[in-house]
């Protein structure tokens, strides 16, 4: 018999424990994993209010990147813009995130998830009300760089915090959720840009002239500065706890979790120990811990290691990048990456711009048998853009009126993506998420040679709306392979790197996109569609997520 082998207990109590309680009391002291630890900690108030964080932190990372596109229209006499100028605006966000996205993966993976993204969105807010007070031109690019800069950390950051604060079971719904919250914050811009452009808020303040557009973009500083004093308040990631050796922090997280999901006390969290995946250690005050070597027994040479030692520490840590099997799945990662912002976000910042013109157009020849092509519209629009640039005086002697039609449309292009993600999951369920992304790759190359063909303004209503709801599905389908296919210590800087090259691919979009369209009407929508088909195509190597291992 080996009911004596707790040792001590009573003879009579002996049976009952070994055939009930002991086989219990083993299960939640035997040390867990992370998956284990975070499903014991249940799914509940804590979960829905990381959620509901993710609402004005994602659409933070929205705004920074997009409100540059409604207010081209407004802005363009303010400002004296040329076409060039707004291909600019467009993409200067995107050269700071391309900047600073492997500083912000590395420290995200030292430092920590929360303090990324608390000191993150403070930061960015502070940008966004500095771009709300620029004066011309050139001030305005430079608080632009400066958010793209600054935000693309804690928007990095999100996607990896969301996903290691939910179990297996929860993941994959949790992604489609942002891509939800993205859409979301899609839908808000043209919204806020309805109830804003319109209005004669023209005034002064402390000697600065102040507009309606100015109105606007100080209006979408708010979610930052929410999203960061939120953030104060959350716990540090348990995952990357557990990858950093620091066991008692994370097993506190999860406790912590548990309590608010559950409303129990923090002592009944059944989980007693956790799986040591590397050396345990405690964190000295302050103190970021760089590799996931075994701590020194003398605290004090930890703590004097310069901050060269530390980078070079991290560096190689991030060595099996650099070999195979994770270099070729990484490169092919990071290629995808840059071939889908580069087609998407190229659209998607020049259709309120496109959309403002094909109104103006409209309304210059109503009654007339004019076909708003999409070539006709894009001259249009250059012709436009630049006799306001040369014959300011006159052109811009009346306040700049955007007609209805350009935010109708806007609003039901961004809704379409919205509505499209209550589609996706039981999609990516039936085809499997590497299928969806797939096919939805070689689907958008095809909408977007199909802008090309558009006839009218209701055709290219109908296509944009397609082409970027199925674009933005692929993207997310894309952040979730690179999560799940990706060990823990590496997963922040190859979804860092992966936004670099994606921001990348968005900068060159939106610079390429002007000059092309003075070379002709095809030239843009062709390096549109081949970016995404050869992403497409690169998607048929990518490993299917499904069948990977969290670790």
């Amino acid at each position: 018999m080996e009911n004596d082998t707790d040792g001590g207990e009573g003879d009579s109590d002996s049976t009952a424990e070994a055939d009930g309680k002991t086989p219990q009391k083993e299960d939640q002291e035997a040390p867990a994993n992370f998956d284990k630890a975070i499903e014991a900690a249940g799914f509940g108030l804590f979960n829905l209010i990381l959620l509901f964080v993710a609402l004005p932190a994602q659409s933070a990372a929205i705004f920074e990147s997009s409100s540059m596109s409604y207010i081209l229209p407004v802005a363009e006499c303010d400002l004296h813009l040329t076409l060039e100028d707004k291909g600019v605006l467009n993409a200067v966000a995107y050269a700071g995130m391309t900047i600073s996205a492997v500083a912000w993966g590395y420290l995200a993976d030292t430092k920590g998830r929360k303090k990324i993204l608390y000191w993150g969105y403070l930061v960015d807010a502070i940008c966004v009300f500095g771009s709300a007070l620029s004066q011309n031109f050139l001030m305005l690019v430079v608080f632009k760089f400066l958010g793209g800069f600054v935000v693309n950390g804690p928007a990095a950051v999100l996607f990896t915090y969301l996903t290691e604060m939910h179990g297996p079971k929860h993941r994959s719904s949790v992604l489609m959720i942002v891509g939800m919250v993205t859409s979301t914050a899609t839908v808000s811009l043209p919204l806020l840009a309805w109830g804003i452009f319109p209005r004669d808020w023209d005034f002064e303040f402390w000697g600065l002239r102040i507009h309606s557009w100015q109105i606007y973009l100080f209006v979408l500083g708010i979610p930052s500065l929410v999203s960061g004093l939120i953030f104060c308040g959350m716990p540090e990631s348990p995952r990357f706890l557990m990858a950093q050796g620091r066991n008692e922090e994370a097993l506190q997280a999860f406790k912590q979790i548990y309590h608010v999901n559950t409303r129990k006390p923090k002592d009944s969290y059944p989980v007693r120990e956790l799986q040591q995946e590397v050396p345990n250690r405690k964190a000295q005050k302050d103190e970021a811990i760089y590799t996931i070597e075994e701590k020194s027994e003398k605290p004090t040479e930890k703590q004097s290691r310069t901050f060269v030692e530390s980078l070079r520490s991290g560096l190689e840590q991030m060595k099996p990048l650099a070999r195979k099997p994770l270099l070729g799945l990484a490169l092919c990662c990071y290629t995808m990456q840059f071939g889908i912002f580069l087609g998407m976000n190229t659209i998607r910042l020049w259709l309120p711009q496109l959309f403002a013109s094909m109104a103006e157009f409209e309304a210059l020849h109503s009654g007339e048998d004019v076909d708003a092509s999409m070539c006709t519209i894009l001259e249009f629009s250059v012709n436009r853009t630049a006799e306001t640039a040369l014959n300011y005086a006159d052109a811009c002697a009346e306040p700049k009126q955007v007609s209805m039609d350009m935010y109708m449309n806007n609003i039901i292009v961004s809704a379409t993506g919205f509505v499209g993600y209550f589609f996706a999951g039981g999609i990516i369920r039936a085809l499997g998420p590497k299928r969806m992304m797939t096919y939805g790759l070689f689907l958008s190359g095809t909408f977007g040679i199909l802008l090309y063909f558009s006839v009218s303004s209701l055709m290219t209503l109908i296509v944009s709306a397609t082409f970027l709801t199925i674009t933005g599905i692929a993207v997310s389908s894309l952040l979730g392979a690179v999560v799940a296919l990706f060990p823990t210590q590496l997963r922040t800087v190859v979804v860092a790197i992966a936004m670099m090259c994606g921001r990348f691919g968005a900068l060159s979009g939106n610079l390429l996109f002007p000059v092309f369209v003075k070379i002709g009407c095809l030239p843009p929508f062709i390096m549109v569609s081949s970016v995404l088909l050869l992403s497409g195509v690169l998607s048929i190597f990518v490993p299917n997520p499904a069948k990977a291992t969290f670790s």
